[in-house]
């Protein structure tokens, strides 16, 4: 309303219409109008076609200024609007949670009136209220509070299973969970890895959780970290997708559960023991070398010499003086079968420490 309020103050030459505009909307809402009412009562208003469209239905409403539905739009000239208005003279975003969830807008023959702005605002901010009390809201982010009762451990059975519910989750259908690290938002990586609903997001501390009934690994964009559940139940896939991201890195920056096997036992060891293992502490020493931690890690994960030259992208006998380098550090042969395991286990471990 501030923000409103500042905008208004600038507009002298039509302050009186615009209050009458914010008067209108306010007296919609006590009405407790839904949305082909408030498409309807805006068409009305603006005496243009106003139309309505919600992202996760896919619903789209549109009604002419005589009060009547309008009939359906040619092929749409705005991709934005894809089964909404051909020619929209003026749209603006619908926000719920601070997720675009539709757009409204008028569909007026000539230029923009001089209200256009102001009734477009008003006419979002009615239609996120009334998708917000009569739904289906279809956001992808979520109350934390309540994602973290369904994952979380110490919750009962029937306290996450009502939480689900309100999550919009159906009884009978597995939800996995993804943990994740992200600059991106995460209702933008909810609708790359599960494009079809329910999915829901929201932040727990440092990490963003993911729920969906399918989560896609191959989905992630570049420059997310994520570890992906595998258990069905949501308190079990949060426990394995944190695990999992753990085992992260930039060479591999999305884990599955379940391909991790036995080296998921590492993640349980206690951080004392693993911190005076003589191998983790000589990774620790090599960690100060960048170049010979990423030499290392590019041998473990290829598995053989040529391999891991040609992630380098270097020469083979190159990567070959490193490595007999790196074996001196560390004081075992890792070019030996036995030395490449221990390597990989000591490299893991360390990166698990977060040191």
């Amino acid at each position: 309303m501030e923000a409103l309020a500042e905008r208004l103050s600038h507009l002298d030459s039509h302050l009186q219409g615009s209050i009458r505009v914010v008067a209108f909307y306010d007296t919609l809402m006590r009405r407790r109008v839904d949305l082909p009412a408030l498409a309807r009562a805006s068409a009305g208003l603006a005496s243009c076609v106003a139309g309505i469209r919600l992202h996760g239905t896919g619903e789209v409403i549109r009604f002419a200024p005589d009060g009547q539905p309008a009939p359906a739009a040619p092929v749409p000239v705005a991709p934005a609007l894809a089964a909404g208005a051909e020619s929209a003279s003026g749209t603006a975003s619908i926000t719920l949670d601070e997720e675009e969830i539709g757009t409204v807008w008028l569909e007026r023959p000539g230029p923009p009136g001089p209200l256009d702005d102001i009734l477009l605002d008003r006419l979002a901010l009615a239609a996120a209220a009334v998708v917000e009390r009569y739904g289906p809201a279809r956001t992808t982010m979520a109350d934390p509070a309540l994602v973290e009762l369904a994952v979380s451990a110490d919750s009962d059975d029937a306290s996450r299973a009502r939480a689900l519910r309100l999550l919009g989750f159906p009884a009978d259908q597995p939800v996995r969970v993804a943990a994740v690290r992200s600059r991106l938002p995460l209702d933008r990586l909810g609708a790359l890895v599960c494009p079809a609903r329910p999915v829901k997001a929201a932040a727990l501390a440092d990490v963003g959780v993911i729920l969906a009934g399918t989560i896609d690994p191959a989905a992630f964009p570049a420059g997310v970290r994520a570890g992906v559940g595998a258990a069905a139940g949501p308190h079990r896939s949060w426990q394995q997708a944190r695990t999992a991201l753990r085992f992260t890195t930039a060479r591999e920056p999305v884990v599955h559960h379940d391909g991790l096997g036995a080296l998921a036992l590492l993640a349980g060891i206690p951080r004392d023991v693993a911190r005076e293992n003589t191998d983790v502490a000589a990774i620790g020493r090599l960690a100060g070398n960048p170049e010979d931690l990423d030499t290392l890690d590019a041998y473990c994960a290829a598995g053989s010499l040529r391999r891991a030259a040609d992630l380098l992208h270097l020469h083979h006998s190159s990567v070959a003086r490193r490595l007999q380098h790196i074996g001196s550090a560390l004081g075992f042969d890792v070019s030996q079968p036995t030395g490449l395991t221990r390597a990989t286990l000591a490299l893991t471990t360390w990166r698990l420490l977060g040191d």
